[in-house]
């Protein structure tokens, strides 16, 4: 990312992603929500992944206010973004992306650490994403430091990730980003934030174990997320 300034003086932002399975449809993503509630693209280029975007000013993360506060952000702008684009469009269900994640994780299964956690996650990820109530483009990395000030609105979102599938599952991410809170307090912090978002906390609860417990990572021997994916997973 690199500040940039149009001809007539505009602030923008020049962002040339490195390509990746999982932001393949970021710029339609963008398109789609055009700036409710996103930054505003500007312009593109397909051939060398760019985008051209609105510049939030200040630009200070939602990351530097207190948890609770995050939570009712990303809450807000969550629910904003929750919709299904008209068909024909180009986003891909949610499941392409788990079976992807998947594969990965198998590939590696020499290395878990628990092998009914991760085969009870990998589970999660399959039966989750076929049982949906309903069906939404997602962000799917939305947190706090993909939210900054502006000030066309107070928050604007950076950086989603678009899927179409299960709202419950966007709860996650933010989540993810809550491990003090998820350690101590794992089912009323999950509930909390469902609550906010009018989404089953049951399967947020399900999602959050899947991902912990089954995710790719780099590293297989981290206890701590082997205690608090048994933690989640009392519910």
């Amino acid at each position: 990312m690199a500040p940039a300034t149009l001809a007539d003086g505009t602030p923008a932002m020049l962002k040339i992603g490195k390509p990746h399975m999982e932001a393949d449809h970021e710029s339609a993503g963008m398109l789609f929500w055009n700036g409710d509630p996103t930054v505003r693209v500007l312009n593109t280029d397909d051939e060398f992944n760019a985008l051209l975007l609105e510049r939030c000013i200040p630009g200070t993360s939602l990351r530097e206010q207190p948890e609770e506060e995050q939570d009712e952000v990303i809450a807000r702008l969550l629910r904003r973004l929750w919709r299904l684009p008209a068909l024909p469009h180009p986003f891909r269900p949610l499941s392409k992306m788990l079976e992807f994640w998947s594969q990965e994780t198998l590939a590696h299964s020499k290395h878990w650490p628990d092998r009914v956690l991760v085969r009870e996650g990998l589970d999660f990820f399959r039966e989750l994403a076929l049982t949906a109530p309903n069906q939404v483009l997602l962000a799917t990395d939305l947190h706090a430091s993909n939210v900054l000030r502006a000030q066309r609105e107070p928050w604007l979102v950076i950086d989603p990730k678009p899927f179409i599938g299960d709202p419950a599952y966007d709860a996650t991410q933010h989540l993810l980003n809550c491990r003090a809170r998820l350690r101590s307090a794992p089912l009323e912090t999950i509930r909390r934030f469902a609550d906010l978002l009018a989404v089953d906390p049951e399967r947020v609860r399900l999602w959050l174990f899947a991902r912990v417990a089954a995710e790719p990572r780099s590293r297989w021997d981290d206890m701590e997320a082997i205690a608090l994916s048994k933690a989640i997973s009392k519910g």
